[in-house]
């Protein structure tokens, strides 16, 4: 009844037979049947809650002008034809909000009303189409049923600025919008799922069959052109006469031919009433339909603004979303759609409003459309339409379709109502609210990755291609955020970030933990607008767990190639064993052929003290607690959502770094990817106005010469670094230190060894001693040349798996990168070029 209700509106009685007599019977079939289409859906947004509000005006405006004719019937005018409609006007709009806020059920009880005095004036106005016309009703055009009259009207005959076929479309359009009378109040029936479909189909049915019955049954009963003057009559077979009036003895050639005719068809606004049986009756039908259709549309503007608030996809707009009493009713929403319609009700001419709904109508259907086809074409198993004609093309076509007529009808406000939605998409883009409704557009993008994803494993990989996809050990990402910011700095819109963390203990306790931090986690970086992956395992130890992540992360041939960890800072005084441990992941990942990138910071990486949340003790374990009862102890593990909450800590990596110097270290040949890194860094906004210098080892007599073969060399690279310096003194001996822990004897400490591999002998510190000296002199040299560089980067020395003990390694490394306070970044690839010259 609803979705009759508002489809049976002000044009119907008012506009209909206006419209047959321009665009004839046949034509408006046409009109109908690309208006009525299966058009269903819940809210698309403003646009449509706008629409409504104006529809209110429009069935406002087209009762006001009923009562206006009455008044003037009756030479009772209030002021002026036109203040008439608004005074009229406003005063409706006034008494339609009073029943809408007196709740539904009052709304309901109404348009029940409307419904029986609407059905009793179709009675009335067929009974009056047989009824034999009086010599009044002849001289306004009424001949009752006359098969001639049919076969004129039957045809188009334009005539007027709107007497085209999408000028009259557009004022005949809002009469189909109707059918989203039902599914704009879902909210507040029993069983929407049904009762729309089912209630929406039957009144598309029932209407079209009314509109298709009137508009055929007054095109046969009435002429277009009538004066209504009763002194007009002709006999038969006179000469002077033109129009098919002449046959029954009327003479209406002049008025037609000056286009004054006040009655007729497509003269007469209120044809109907003439034509009933008992034209008060027709009167009341006009009341009813358009006091529905404005009450109907009065409801579901504030009803889908209501729903968009509550979504809060748009600032300031929540405050009109707040609901009041049992039934939840937005009675801010109501003044808001009582406003806008009081400002389209002061246009005060219906033809003038009609359009503007039209439009903004047809660009709702569009989207209703769109979405559709859109939801089929992306295979979503949630997408299970239940109507059974459904088709994904004919959404698709009434989407192309409504968008055509949009610019048919008035191109400029077509490109209006376009902007508009391109505008509010795109803010919804940018601002990336937190909402899920497991959309078409969520399956789209599932459905595209998985696509592109599947058909990488047809590319060969070429060292063009070649991109750092970085697995970044950073626990809980949240605890290590420099970390997350360099790699997520270089890596932004270029290539893969996973955050992994490894989580030790008991398996029931630990997985519970897992379900809950995961979403945190996640929703962590994408606050901080770090573009990663996060993901955990579970695992016996901290090695175990860097190994499964090192083969099973990624998918396909987007599965990461570079390591990242954070420098062990406390690994003088962490338990031995987990300083095994982190040395043997740096050479697993040379193992699976993954590069190494190593960071670390004066101030150590880990904040997780001063967040004041869990600590994973074998990311950066805290002193055993039998050697250190003043270790603090762990903490529970943070909710997730409090850890969004909290307030995301600001690391260099954030930071405009201005004209400093990111100065790289360049000892060894690793592939490249000492070099790319900083290339890719160098790029950004915040490092691109630093100065990148490369050092290299060199001999002092030939520095001249060095230097321009590595210019030429990074010149065939095409990095644009071209400030090169040699460093002949690389060799030279700095003051001596001995590293050891006391063994003296070899055989003692091979003994031990086997359950404590860490342990190192003077012998071993002694074969070493080359390589330890040669740390310590190149601590001297940065100390001496980047002691102010923003950012380090250095060759990452190996020690010889098995050879050199993991004690005597992390001794190298500390004393390589001590004392310096800007960031410095140990990086070793696995011996694969990532860098191509001109000619690859």
């Amino acid at each position: 009844i609803r979705c009759m209700l508002n489809i049976w509106g002000v044009i119907l009685y008012l506009r209909l037979p206006w419209i047959t007599a321009q665009a004839g019977i046949g034509g408006t079939y046409f009109l109908i049947s690309r208006s009525l289409g299966p058009e269903l859906g819940g809210s698309i947004g403003l646009i449509f809650a706008f629409a409504n509000a104006v529809a209110v005006a429009m069935h406002t405006v087209g009762f006001a002008e009923t009562v206006r004719d009455l008044l003037q019937e009756y030479n009772s005018p209030i002021i002026d034809p036109t203040n008439d409609i608004r005074i009229i006007g406003i005063i409706t709009v006034t008494v339609l909000l009073g029943i809408s806020l007196a709740g539904m059920e009052w709304e309901a009880k109404a348009q029940v009303l409307f419904f029986i005095v609407i059905m009793i004036s179709f009675v009335n106005y067929v009974v009056g189409t047989v009824i034999p016309a009086s010599v009044e009703k002849q001289a306004k055009g009424f001949f009752s049923y006359r098969a001639d009259i049919f076969a004129q009207n039957f045809v188009p005959h334009w005539r007027g600025p709107d007497g085209n076929f999408f000028g009259l479309f557009s004022i005949f359009f809002p009469s189909a919008t109707g059918i989203l009378a039902g599914a704009n109040i879902s909210g507040d029936l029993k069983d929407p799922a049904i009762a729309i479909p089912k209630g929406t189909l039957m009144a598309i049915f029932w209407t079209t069959i009314s509109y298709l019955v009137i508009s055929a049954t007054i095109g046969a009963c009435v002429v277009r052109d009538a004066s209504g003057n009763v002194n007009d009559t002709f006999l038969a077979g006179s000469l002077g006469c033109e129009g098919i009036a002449c046959d029954y003895g009327w003479n209406f050639t002049e008025c037609a031919r000056s286009h004054s005719c006040h009655y007729g068809l497509i003269n007469y606004y209120q044809t109907m009433s003439m034509v009933s049986g008992f034209a008060p009756l027709i009167t009341a039908g006009i009341f009813g339909a358009t006091l529905s259709s404005a009450l109907a549309c009065l409801v579901s503007a504030p009803k889908v603004f209501q729903c968009l608030c509550k979504d809060q996809l748009y600032p300031i707009i929540g405050f009109f979303g707040k609901g009041y009493g049992k039934n939840n009713e937005p009675i801010r929403g109501y003044m808001l759609t009582y406003i806008i319609a009081i400002g389209f009700i002061l246009i005060a001419e219906l033809n003038a409003i009609a359009p503007i709904i039209s439009n903004f109508f047809l660009c709702s259907y569009a989207l209703i459309n769109f979405s559709c086809f859109h939801a089929s074409i992306t295979n979503s198993p949630g997408w299970r339409p239940s109507f059974r004609y459904y088709s994904k093309w004919a959404a698709l076509f009434g989407a192309v379709v409504s968008v055509v007529i949009m610019f048919l009808l008035t191109w400029w406000a077509a490109l209006i109502a376009i902007g508009i939605v391109v505008f509010l998409l795109g803010y919804v883009l940018y601002k990336k609210p937190e909402v899920n409704w497991g959309s078409s557009v969520q399956a789209g993008s599932y459905n595209m990755a998985l696509n592109y994803s599947v058909g990488l494993n047809e590319v060969d990989e070429h060292i063009k291609n070649y991109r750092p996809q970085c697995l970044v050990l950073t626990g809980p990402p949240s605890f290590r955020p420099a970390l997350v910011d360099f790699v997520g700095t270089f890596t932004k819109n270029l290539s893969l970030m996973i955050c992994g963390n490894v989580l030790i203990g008991p398996w029931k306790q630990k997985l519970s933990e897992l379900r809950l931090t995961s979403r945190g986690h996640t929703k962590w970086l994408t606050k901080r607008k770090i573009k990663a992956f996060y993901t955990d395992v579970l695992a016996e130890d901290l090695r175990t767990g860097t190994q499964i992540l090192m083969q099973a992360t990624g998918l396909g041939k987007m599965k990461p190639n570079v390591l990242v960890i954070g420098y062990k800072k406390n690994w003088q005084v962490a338990h031995p064993q987990t300083v095994e441990d982190y040395i043997g992941i740096l050479h697993d990942a040379f193992d699976f052929k993954y590069g190494v990138c190593m960071m670390r910071m004066k101030e150590g990486l880990n904040i997780s003290r001063l967040m004041q949340a869990h600590i994973n003790p074998v990311f950066d374990p805290v002193e055993d607690s039998r050697k250190n009862s003043d270790a603090p102890a762990a903490i529970s593990t943070l909710d997730p959502d409090a850890l969004v909450a909290e307030q995301q800590a600001s690391t260099i990596f954030q930071v405009e770094q201005g004209k400093k110097t990111i100065d790289i270290y360049w000892l060894f040949d690793d592939g490249g990817l000492t070099l790319l890194i900083p290339y890719l860094l160098g790029r950004k906004k915040r490092w691109g106005k630093c100065k990148i210098r490369v050092f290299v080892g060199g001999q002092i007599n030939r520095m001249d010469d060095e230097r321009k073969a590595i210019i030429s060399l990074l010149s065939k690279f095409r990095l644009g670094f071209h400030e090169v310096h040699i460093l002949p003194d690389i060799n030279q001996k700095p003051r001596p230190e001995q590293l050891h822990d006391g063994f003296k004897d070899e055989a003692v400490v091979n003994e031990m060894r086997h359950d404590c591999p860490w342990k190192i002998s003077d012998e071993e510190v002694t074969k070493n001693k080359a390589k330890s000296l040669r740390q310590i002199r190149m601590n001297e040299i940065l100390l001496d040349y980047s002691r102010d560089a923003a950012l380090i980067f250095i060759t990452l020395p190996i020690g010889r798996k098995g050879r050199c003990p993991s004690s005597l390694y992390m001794a190298w490394l500390e004393t390589l990168s001590q004392d310096l306070r800007p960031p410095v970044i140990l990086a070793r690839g696995n011996q694969e070029n990532v860098l191509t010259f001109y000619c690859q």
